[in-house]
């Protein structure tokens, strides 16, 4: 593992985001051995089953959440490099404060195209294409007039 990704893993530890993450996996899968060790000191938990959010993936610190099994991540190597973007905005982002920003940043940019993700900062950063978006035009506040 190269020396970013250890200090990623070691602050996305102390930021307390990563327990996070490992909590949220406990409590939102089910089955033995959920949690698998991924590349790069990422951690992937599979069966993910509570209703939010709604991401077929989503990352918190460097435990990734998938709804899918664990091992389908590894077969979308796109899709991880996006997610692991996404623990490395947690580690700059100083950990579970990333939460409510990424949520006022989503509201913002549906309201700007009706996509969370479009003009979502944290989403744009990661890579919309690899995150599976597409970047959609910025709605128009109101009805043109002649």
């Amino acid at each position: 593992m190269r020396a970013k990704h250890r200090l990623r893993q070691a602050v996305n530890l102390v930021n307390l985001s990563t327990p996070l993450g490992l909590l949220l996996a406990a409590a939102g899968t089910r089955g033995p051995r959920r949690v698998l060790r991924g590349p790069d000191g990422l951690l992937i938990a599979g069966g993910y089953r509570l209703p939010l959010p709604v991401a077929s993936a989503f990352t918190v610190g460097n435990v990734i959440l998938l709804r899918r099994e664990a091992r389908s991540l590894l077969d979308r190597p796109a899709l991880l490099r996006h997610e692991a973007r996404h623990s490395t905005q947690y580690a700059c982002c100083l950990g579970p404060v990333m939460i409510p920003a990424y949520l006022v940043c989503a509201g913002v940019s549906l309201l700007l195209s009706g996509d969370h993700a479009s003009y979502n900062p944290f989403e744009r950063l990661a890579g919309l294409a690899e995150g599976g978006y597409e970047k959609r035009p910025l709605r128009r506040p109101w009805p043109c007039r002649h």
